[in-house]
């Protein structure tokens, strides 16, 4: 069974504010409540779960353990012995190298050995007796970056939190994508009864940008191009990813909406040589404020070549 995500189940990022908690509960609760779907098992179902989550995140000392321990932070006491968690840190420390890195998505949470985390906690809660080892929790946290982090590669400085905390900086390959994962092996929970420590993923997700849309490992943009330079032909220049802006030769009579492929100056491809090209889309401009020479101009033209005239 999947781990519960009740950030996902409101629709809601884990750095949600209140007023955006109860706004998406709102309105999921008005879409899927039983009174408006009447013999509905499914909208009664997950109407259920919308409450549930609702109910952990609107509680701010719920919604710390949850954030801590995923669906099991009603055991919070009880993994406070048992395992440890982290935090995002900002400051001094060593350089660490010793993670892998993957490509993809994969659900939240974890598990201890192939076990069902809910069967290990019931054997810590039930006490007694000689435990058996099991390896730590799997645990996965969530980076965000830019485009330009993305693009560049870029660190990040976690502290870990257990019996012998320590810092590490983690460094983020150029040419992650969201849903890119970084694996450092033996940095999640803490091991039970002498095992060993399970794995940490940082889960990237890449922030929008205002310039640029990504696709895969392409990058799109709009470049605005004066009506004389679409009509007559010219140069434009366009921004890069990387800050620099590059000569385009626009040929005479381009259509608005015309594309240019600038190839390889898109997105790093992740693991591998060569990036994704960045596509160019024109957006033709028309002039404003005419002074009276340029209307007169205008005004022939439009004699010369009537509206309606064929191409």
């Amino acid at each position: 069974m999947a781990a519960k995500d009740y950030y996902a189940t409101l629709g809601v990022s884990r750095t949600a504010t209140e007023d955006e908690i109860k706004k998406a509960f709102r309105k999921l609760a008005r879409k899927y409540h039983p009174d408006v779907n009447p013999g509905d098992k499914a909208a009664e179902a997950k109407f259920k779960e919308i409450n549930e989550a609702h109910e952990v995140l609107s509680d701010k000392d719920k919604r710390a353990k949850y954030d801590k321990y995923g669906e099991n932070w009603q055991h919070a006491e009880a993994y406070e012995k048992a395992g440890a968690g982290f935090r995002q840190y900002s400051g001094g420390g060593t350089p660490f190298e010793g993670f892998d890195f993957q490509q993809g998505g994969g659900s939240f949470g974890g598990s201890y050995g192939g076990e069902d985390v809910g069967d290990l906690f019931d054997q810590i809660l039930r006490g007694g007796g000689r435990r058996r080892p099991h390896r730590g929790q799997d645990v996965d946290y969530e980076v965000e970056v830019s485009l330009e982090e993305a693009y560049h590669g870029t660190n990040r400085m976690l502290t870990m939190q257990g019996a012998k905390p320590e810092k590490l900086e983690v460094k983020i390959p150029a040419g992650v994508n969201t849903g890119s994962r970084v694996r450092l092996a033996s940095k999640g929970g803490e091991g039970v009864a002498g095992g060993p420590r399970g794995d940490l993923y940082l889960v990237v997700k890449v922030l929008p940008n205002t310039r640029f849309e990504r696709k895969d490992d392409d990058l799109y943009t709009t470049v605005d191009v004066p009506l004389t330079v679409a009509v007559l032909g010219g140069e434009v220049h366009v921004p890069t990813i990387k800050g620099s802006r590059l000569a385009l030769k626009i040929p005479a009579e381009t259509q608005n909406g015309k594309t240019f492929k600038l190839t390889g100056q898109g997105m790093p491809h992740l693991g591998k040589n060569g990036n994704g090209d960045l596509i160019a889309k024109i957006n033709v401009t028309l002039p404003t404020k005419l002074n009276e020479k340029e209307k007169e101009l205008f005004a022939e033209l439009a004699k010369i070549r009537p509206a309606g005239h064929a191409s």
